[in-house]
């Protein structure tokens, strides 16, 4: 049986859609059979699948967009023959996203170093919490400079939440790939964004094998 991992964050704008693609295509280019599916009704994952299916010489990703009493049935069906199947969710705390946080054994929270991120990340990790999941912050869009990541981490480390990996940082090159229906590992393999998604993968792989 795979391993369901929810993408979700209250907070529009969060970089749900680029973390989940970037995760799939590279657990995918390590030989995983990876299932990808887009339950939020912005369709950005979508658009990124439709990119990626006319392009040759990509490690293979199943992709679908449920929606409403679909999604259970999507994600009991692609359990049963791939190794992960990867969430994106709705924007706010709606049925989809409850049923996909539900369904999941990890919930990862893309979240901005910034203020309103942190706040609109509560509503998503309660939800977690009532329905028994771990859940992790990936911080994501990180500024090269400034003193903003030291306060947030600050503040994260108060209330006992945990990261995954290092985060991510504010590049170019995450966007570029998205654009080409690509992850950055593919896109950019030897750039910093590639060693950071690179390192996000060690930590998730962590958490699969716990």
């Amino acid at each position: 049986m795979a391993f369901v991992i929810a993408i979700a964050q209250q907070k529009g704008g969060a970089g749900k859609s680029t973390v989940a693609a970037n995760l799939a295509a590279t657990l995918a280019a390590g030989g995983q059979k990876i299932a990808l599916l887009d339950t939020d009704p912005q369709a950005s994952l979508s658009r990124w699948a439709e990119l990626r299916a006319g392009r040759e010489g990509v490690a293979a990703i199943s992709f679908e967009a449920p929606s409403g009493w679909r999604v259970t049935g999507a994600i009991e069906r692609l359990k049963r023959d791939h190794d992960v199947v990867i969430m994106d969710t709705a924007p706010h705390a709606d049925t989809d996203s409850k049923v996909a946080i539900r369904a999941a054994d990890l919930v990862i929270i893309p979240m901005q170093p910034a203020g309103p991120d942190l706040w609109a990340s509560e509503a998503t990790l309660k939800l977690a919490a009532a329905e028994k999941k771990p859940a992790r912050i990936l911080l994501n869009r990180v500024p090269a400079q400034g003193r903003l990541k030291d306060v947030i981490m600050a503040e994260l480390a108060a209330r006992k939440l945990e990261l995954l990996g290092p985060g991510l940082g504010n590049r170019t090159a995450y966007a570029t790939a998205f654009m080409q229906g690509l992850g950055v590992s593919e896109a950019a393999a030897r750039s910093a964004a590639a060693e950071e998604i690179a390192a996000t993968i060690v930590a998730l792989r962590a958490l699969m094998k716990g």
